[in-house]
């Protein structure tokens, strides 16, 4: 999928409802090989997902503004596929990885410094980082034996990514166009 691609998923769901009955145990009987690789994929999207969402809060300001608004909204989701992603590796048995933290901090550059550049800083990192994870999502979607339920997990993630590449470019014209502040 391009950024450009339009999804088959509703990106304005931020936070899709969860049931108890939605979870479950995970991996009896998955081959050592495909645990191997799930496992280093959802620890991967989990990781990111960290770097993701703290980008997006320490681009905040407090300004009301249409673009924290914006922010805010993308921080959310981010948080939400943080929370999808841990919760399968729970599923699984497994644990996020040790070294998460450093995405944190990767986060913290990001967005603290693009913040302190401008409000097209801000735009431009957003762009950029969410093309760069469109594109992993779908090298992990090719290339990991996922579970039916997960795929559709990462797929809808992806497409949020999708529609955070669509909502920063339109920003970034309307600021060009000088319609936007």
């Amino acid at each position: 999928m391009s950024p450009q691609e339009p999804s088959r998923h509703d990106i304005g769901i931020i936070r899709p409802q969860l049931r108890a009955e939605d979870f479950r145990q995970r991996g009896e009987g998955v081959p050592k090989e495909h645990l191997r690789k799930i496992k280093k994929g959802l620890r991967t999207l989990h990781t990111l997902e960290t770097m993701a969402q703290n980008i997006y809060k320490f681009q905040l300001t407090r300004k009301p503004s249409e673009l924290n608004h914006q922010l805010t909204a993308a921080m959310c989701n981010e948080m939400t596929h943080l929370q999808d992603f841990q919760v399968k590796l729970y599923e699984y048995g497994w644990k996020p990885s040790k070294w998460r933290w450093t995405y944190w901090i990767v986060g913290w550059v990001f967005g603290f410094f693009s913040r302190m550049m401008s409000v097209k800083a801000i735009l431009k990192t957003g762009i950029w980082v969410e093309t760069k994870a469109v594109e992993h999502y779908a090298a992990l979607l090719e290339t990991i034996p996922w579970d039916d339920e997960t795929r559709k997990v990462v797929e809808k993630n992806q497409a949020d990514e999708h529609g955070h590449i669509n909502r920063w470019r339109a920003l970034l014209e309307a600021r060009k166009a000088g319609t936007h502040s």
